[in-house]
């Protein structure tokens, strides 16, 4: 059954949202945005984020990815749709989202070695964690997905004097 959402995301606590805001502007300028909606999307489906699917589908696909790509990423694996570089990162993504099962293993890990450097491989374990994090803040919450709650103020003109 379909819960209420307990707390709207947006509205709770302002400093520590504030501070989760920052990190990740702070990680999405050190991640090639296409790789980062993988990330995000993916772990968004292994835990189940309705709310993470919703938004990261909207704005994945407003950034250029396409429906196909992101309809078979539930089955990367086996679709010839993805980079190396995007498998790999998309199997360390699933490692560090299932981190209580497979330990982050270092096949996974080495797999990584071939296209990211070092300081690259640390900013995929920040967005890993990232939207792990995001995804058991709405869960949590029951979050519930309005596009709306992201769209621009509406401009107005200023009022003659």
């Amino acid at each position: 059954m379909l819960e209420q959402p307990r707390f709207d995301i947006s509205q709770m606590n302002p400093e520590a949202f504030g501070h989760w805001m920052q990190l990740e502007t702070l990680i999405a300028r050190h991640v090639e945005p296409k790789l980062y909606h993988l990330i995000k999307l993916r772990a968004s489906q292994i835990n189940g984020c309705a709310f993470c699917l919703q938004m990261h589908t909207a704005e994945a696909l407003k950034r250029g990815e396409t429906a196909e790509r992101i309809i078979a990423l539930d089955a990367w694996e086996e679709a010839p749709l993805y980079t190396d570089k995007e498998r790999a990162a998309l199997a360390w993504t699933e490692e560090v989202t299932l981190i209580a099962d497979s330990g982050a293993s270092s096949e996974a890990f080495e797999a990584l070695k071939p296209h990211f450097t070092d300081d690259e491989i640390q900013w995929l374990i920040q967005a890993a964690v990232m939207i792990n994090s995001w995804n058991r803040i709405a869960i949590a919450g029951r979050a519930r997905y309005d596009p709306a709650m992201f769209a621009p103020a509406p401009h107005k003109e200023p009022e003659p004097a």
